[in-house]
């Protein structure tokens, strides 16, 4: 019988044995934690247990299951709300209330729910990995694809069940593999969660993930398949921001993982998005959504564990053909997580406390992003989009300047705009995205032939104008000729008109393409003309004693979504406005 030797945190020791293997699930003690090996000696075998270990004593016994640390996959995980070891957290509260007991193990799906399977395949068939061979309903708006999985390289149907209901665990396909060896096949199966799962081939990266926020679509595009990070100090919208993205973004599913935030913010989302109505379906979001809460008094082994299981339990529903994105709030949290074990475990520091394997294990993560052809020839993808919370807003801290490393989309959010009422508070200065030139052809064909030009445009006078503060903060606007002090306010229509969103407005909140390719278009176009006028000796005084940069800014809460031709009577008030104005001098 294997012993606990020593103990230290989530930190296990146990000595002189050779049971165990790498990355192995075990059971830890007499209320049988939940544990994996980490390391392995010929003295010692380590190991971090994902729950408390208060109560815990040397001599106690240590039991091995001879798998990995893996997720089970299966219908019944849409619309659940899990822990970071995918322990579904409402039947934890049923059983133990509000407060998990020590060595509480439940299954991670409902064993009793029964499921409207039809089957897909018949007998004589060949089945491959990764080939889908029944299906069911598992919310009104998701048919969850059953699988072969992938650890099976093929077999040959010899027993198919009726369409009916039936549980996870019900045997509804028998197999026989290569070896004669017969197989039964169920609707759920398990994935270590440390391991990608495999695909086809990686496709190219040219189809936007549409949000329906401007600064995004427009200025800082994210493509489907891709990586973002989301820095922000205290309080600049970290969470709200992907709230918005995980409401309207035209992701099929959407998997939130809570990591190591407070527990009342953690408890604000999941009832939020249990009242949030899905705009594409008029039906609750939580029907799409997969939520992993493992709030900052939960064990810290458990939070590291939480962003592996979130990125599985994604790479399965991509496996059946979906489009997934991830909201991780936030890796700060998590590479916490990482430093204390790893103080624990008494390896060497590297910058800030943090463990020198940092960023090998963040490039981990984000490289599970990709848009792929399946193992059953399908296309999918899983988009990740991480928060990182600096410590006192400072960017140059080790998880965000290595975030910077592995993410192509850098949507820093700033505290003078989030003070300043402006949402979301992304920093167009400080941001970037290398997506723009992979999906200019997506956005020229889509929406229209000039749509990067007018960007690139708008893009421009944001850059002068931040180059221009700097002279009027040092002396002022007064010294500035016409041109450019018309630069500066066809900037700040651009900020507070296109860049600034109204979360709470039925017309703003979500914003299609092509409403946004039209806002450009009169900025511009407004622009163009003030141009022509100052040329012509017009003051800029007279200019905006005119009101249409006040309606410009206001458009778009003044056109309706549905109605784009009302962007025609816009550009025809600038006209007439203008050629009055050059008309009287």
């Amino acid at each position: 019988m294997n012993k606990i030797y020593s103990i230290n945190g989530p930190v296990v020791k146990v000595k002189d044995t050779k049971d165990f293997s790498m990355l192995e699930m075990v059971y830890v003690g007499n209320k049988k934690f939940i544990g994996e090996v980490i390391g392995i000696t010929d003295e010692l075998t380590t190991i971090q247990v994902y729950e408390s270990t208060s109560g815990l004593m040397p001599g106690e016994p240590v039991y091995s299951t001879g798998d990995p640390m893996s997720a089970l996959l299966g219908p019944g995980i849409i619309s659940n709300i899990f822990d970071g070891i995918e322990r579904p957290l409402q039947k934890l509260a049923e059983i133990s209330g509000a407060y998990i007991d020590d060595g509480t193990n439940v299954s991670s799906l409902d064993v009793d729910r029964k499921f409207d399977v039809t089957i897909l395949t018949n007998v004589g068939d060949i089945l491959k990995a990764g080939e889908i061979f029944a299906s069911c309903p598992e919310t009104p708006i998701i048919v969850h694809k059953s699988m072969l999985s992938p650890f099976i390289k093929s077999g040959e149907v010899i027993w198919v069940a009726e369409n009916g209901k039936y549980t996870i665990n019900d045997t509804i396909i028998k197999i026989k593999n290569e070896d004669g060896e017969i197989i039964e096949l169920t609707l759920a199966q398990k994935w270590p969660i440390r391991t990608p799962r495999p695909c086809v081939e990686r496709l190219p990266i040219n189809r936007p993930l549409i949000t329906g926020q401007r600064i995004i679509d427009t200025i800082l595009p994210i493509a489907k398949g891709g990586t973002a990070a989301i820095p922000g100090g205290f309080g600049t919208g970290k969470t709200m921001t992907q709230h918005q993205l995980a409401k309207w973004c035209d992701a099929d599913i959407i998997v939130y993982i809570g990591c190591g935030e407070r527990g009342n913010e953690m408890t604000q989302v999941l009832e939020e998005f249990s009242e949030l109505i899905d705009p594409k379906t008029n039906r609750p979001l939580t029907d799409r959504t997969v939520l992993i809460a493992n709030t900052s008094n939960m064990p810290v082994a458990a939070r590291e564990a939480s962003i592996y299981t979130g990125i599985t339990l994604a790479e399965y529903y991509r496996d059946m053909g979906y489009h997934i994105a991830i909201m991780a709030d936030s890796t700060s949290r998590w590479a916490e997580a990482l430093r204390e074990i790893s103080g624990r475990l008494e390896e060497m520091p590297a910058e800030e406390g943090f463990p020198a394997y940092l960023p090998s294990r963040l490039s981990e993560f984000y490289e599970r992003a990709g848009y792929v052809k399946t193992l059953s020839e399908k296309e999918g993808s899983v988009t990740i989009i991480g928060a990182v919370s600096p410590q006192g807003a400072d960017f140059s801290e080790p998880v965000t300047q290595n975030t910077k490393r592995f993410v192509r989309c850098f949507w820093a959010l700033d505290k003078s705009l989030a003070y300043a009422r402006h949402y979301p508070a992304i920093n167009w200065n400080d941001s970037y995205s290398e997506y723009v030139d992979d999906l200019s052809d997506f956005y020229n064909e889509n929406v229209n032939k000039d749509f990067m030009s007018v960007r690139q445009e708008i893009s421009n006078i944001l850059v002068q104008e931040n180059t221009l503060m700097e002279i009027v903060k040092l002396m002022g606007t007064d010294v500035l000729p016409d041109d450019q002090k018309l630069l500066i306010e066809v900037a700040r229509i651009i900020r507070v008109g296109f860049l600034q969103q109204n979360a709470y407005h039925k017309d703003d909140t979500y914003v299609p393409l092509e409403k946004q390719y039209l806002m450009m278009i009169v900025i511009l176009k407004l622009y163009e003309k003030s141009k022509e006028l100052v040329s012509l000796g017009v003051t800029m005084d007279t200019i905006l004693e005119t009101d249409v940069f006040d309606k410009v800014v206001k458009m778009k809460y003044d056109i309706p979504n549905d109605k784009p031709e009302l962007f025609e009577e816009y550009i025809t008030t600038i006209n007439e406005a203008f050629e009055k104005l050059k008309a009287n001098n």
